[in-house]
């Protein structure tokens, strides 16, 4: 099968503003009395900010009202948006803008499927937004990863199968949805947790366009 598109999660593959979530939840997590560390991140690694919310409040153990819900969650991207205010090209990853000018000179589509919805302030800030023929962010999708629907909404707007798509992410259930999906899935990290993908990647740096070929079998 010929791949016609590349689609790519946000956090962690294109730039790296996990830090930021985190430092944003952690505050959020200290204010209300619940211990939030880096080894409790990785559980929202790759899930919408609803869900992320929720796996923090289950380790308080406390009940909230969904109009508190909605407060905190506001609170927590008001201060993700600070700390992200200082975000520009130099904080593409490495690899990523190299291999993104390879696609657009070899006509293959690139998309996005992330669950953040600040993608779009993201790109822009980093330049990037042009390179895109899709882009699918949080503010498009109802279910959170490891469901497929932000990948497969990606595909349709770029009007390919998921079989003619690479999906590049660097969390579990991002990996996740894109095999479930019927994606051929890249992961970026450690090959630990992210062995259900067809290949793993330890960096960004590792992208290049042989990829293209083993996943068309050549």
């Amino acid at each position: 099968m010929k791949i016609k598109a590349c689609i790519f999660d946000l956090d962690g593959v294109i730039v790296d503003t996990a830090k930021f979530h985190f430092l944003a939840w952690k505050r959020l997590a200290d204010e209300l009395n619940i211990s939030f560390d880096e080894h409790d991140n990785e559980q929202l690694k790759g899930v919408s900010r609803t869900t992320s919310l929720e796996i923090i409040l289950r380790k308080g153990s406390i009940q909230y009202s969904e109009e508190e819900k909605q407060e905190m969650a506001v609170k927590k991207n008001i201060w993700y948006l600070e700390y992200c205010s200082t975000i520009d090209e130099s904080e593409i990853l490495p690899g990523i803008k190299e291999f993104l000018d390879e696609l657009k000179l070899k006509n293959i589509l690139i998309g996005l499927g992330s669950a953040s919805k600040n993608a779009l302030l993201i790109l822009d800030k980093l330049k990037l937004t042009s390179y895109f023929d899709a882009i699918v962010d949080g503010n498009k999708i109802t279910e959170a990863k490891p469901n497929p629907q932000v990948f497969l909404r990606a595909a349709e707007e770029l009007n390919v199968n998921p079989n003619e798509a690479i999906v590049f992410e660097d969390a579990e259930a991002g990996v996740e949805a894109a095999i479930r999906g019927g994606f051929y899935a890249i992961g970026i990290g450690d090959a630990k947790i992210l062995g259900k993908a067809n290949i793993v990647l330890r960096s960004t740096a590792l992208i290049n366009f042989n990829l293209i070929d083993a996943a068309e079998g050549k």
